[in-house]
């Protein structure tokens, strides 16, 4: 079964930089599509940032310019560079195949607790 762990979260003050990473259990990411997924306290988990098998990526609005999502799929590993941090991108990060991936989400990992303070 597939397991998704991601790290590198933490306290950082506004402006602040992190680089979260994800790896797999398995060799998924030279067929899956991957993205990143947070969930603010009392809000529904949304959609960050997708990277296709071919490095093509995609944001949502309000990190447009700020995050970048990278692979490196010798090392099974999905990145998510995070500058320019604001108190409203604090939540927990998870990584996932892409939303529009044949046979649907795989199981969630714990995800990786961002919290910007001002």
């Amino acid at each position: 079964q597939v397991q998704l762990v991601e790290s590198g979260g933490g306290l950082v003050q506004a402006g602040g930089s992190l680089r979260l990473s994800c790896t797999a259990s398995r060799t998924i990411f030279w067929t899956y599509d991957m993205a990143w997924y947070r969930q603010a306290p009392g809000k529904q988990r949304e959609l960050v940032a997708t990277i296709t098998t071919r490095d093509i990526s995609t944001y949502v609005d309000s990190v447009k310019g700020r995050f970048t999502i990278s692979r490196d799929n010798a090392k099974n590993t999905l990145y998510l560079q995070m500058n320019s941090l604001k108190p409203e991108d604090t939540a927990v990060y998870y990584c996932n195949v892409s939303p529009q991936s044949l046979g649907g989400l795989l199981p969630w990992g714990q995800g990786t607790q961002v919290t910007v303070s001002l």
